[in-house]
């Protein structure tokens, strides 16, 4: 059981969801406030086809975010012929190289057009979460925790061998121990992160992936199961990561894309992954961001979180810690709060 001595409120953005979690000491993990909300890039989103339907101009205004869906929208914005700019900050969002945003179409400039709508582009949706608990007298905490998933800066080549690359640096200099992957503050060239602590100073701001993968642990079963050796599997809405785990010791990883996976993939990766010949060109090539393998691991157990669980591993162990599948990656926060903060 997590014992936080202070009140934390730990944020998982995802691509389809941002779960919250609201903990206060002296209330049971079950009963604390929990919230499954749009995640941020889903809400800009809607708001950019609003201004489409409206026939208007668009400026986003902000900071760099997740993309995704909002970038989606941007597109069809230009594809219905309407103007849209950014900040050079807020434009990030959409591509490294603000070159490739202009050759979108999007223009680049310090202030909105005087007609535009203006969207703010950010992770961290500050004042729309204080006004919601506040409606239900739920105080906001002043300890922050953030999960967004985040390639690294990387401008020229492609993001997902960057992204896997400092992964894999990551590991080799932390001997492939689980708590290696988070670095509190996080890398210099994670963009999306640090965008997040400048609004948030102070916040322990991580990784999506592995957050979720250390949350399911605090599921008793997949805990018991990786003392002997357990293929961990976060099924994401847009990514899917792959731990085999004995212990703390990471012996395999790779990470795709869950829209690409089908449950025989994944089951032939998660098999190659085992045995130890899973190479990282194979998921690269498949559109996916690669695999490091330091030696086989020898088990047949399997476990499983993530809203796309049930699709592509129903058979699998599937991890509930607290009774709450949707929010590993938030206990995982909390368990990082105190390992990292409280430790």
């Amino acid at each position: 059981m997590i014992d936080l001595n202070t009140p934390l409120l730990a944020i998982d953005v995802g691509r389809g969801t941002q779960d919250i979690l609201v903990y206060e000491p002296g209330r049971t993990i079950e009963n604390s406030i929990k919230l499954v909300l749009p995640s941020p890039t889903v809400v800009t989103a809607k708001k950019i086809r609003q201004a489409t339907g409206a026939g208007r101009p668009v400026f986003l205004d902000g900071f760099l975010m997740g993309g995704g869906a909002n970038t989606g929208a941007v597109r069809e914005h230009l594809a219905a012929g309407l103007p849209i700019s950014a900040t050079p900050e807020a434009a990030g969002t959409l591509h490294d190289d603000l070159e490739k945003v202009r050759s979108m179409g999007v223009g680049i400039r310090a202030d909105p057009p005087e007609d535009a709508v203006i969207i703010h582009t950010t992770d961290y949706m500050e004042p729309e979460l204080k006004n919601a608990l506040s409606l239900f007298c739920v105080g906001y905490p002043e300890n922050v925790a953030v999960a967004v998933q985040d390639h690294g800066y990387s401008p020229h080549r492609s993001n997902r061998i960057h992204r896997f690359e400092l992964m894999r640096e990551r590991l080799d200099a932390g001997d492939w121990d689980l708590l290696s992957l988070v670095a509190d503050p996080p890398l210099a060239d994670m963009t999306r992160m640090q965008a997040v602590r400048r609004q948030a100073p102070g916040a322990l701001v991580t990784d999506t992936g592995p957050v979720a993968l250390i949350g399911a642990l605090c599921d008793p079963r997949v805990r018991q199961q990786a003392k002997e050796g357990v293929i961990l599997v976060n099924a994401g809405n847009g990514h899917t990561l792959c731990f085999a785990l004995k212990g703390r010791k990471i012996y395999g990883i790779f990470e795709h894309h869950t829209g690409a996976l089908t449950p025989a993939k994944l089951q032939h990766y998660i098999r190659r992954l085992a045995d130890g010949t899973l190479t990282s060109e194979e998921v690269f090539d498949d559109g996916g961001h690669g695999a490091a393998v330091r030696k086989p691991l020898v088990t047949n157990a399997v476990a499983v979180t993530g809203p796309n669980r049930l699709r592509l591993l129903p058979g699998a162990c599937q991890a509930a810690p607290f009774g709450d599948m949707m929010l590993s990656g938030c206990f995982g926060l909390m368990y990082l709060w105190k390992q990292l903060r409280e430790g």
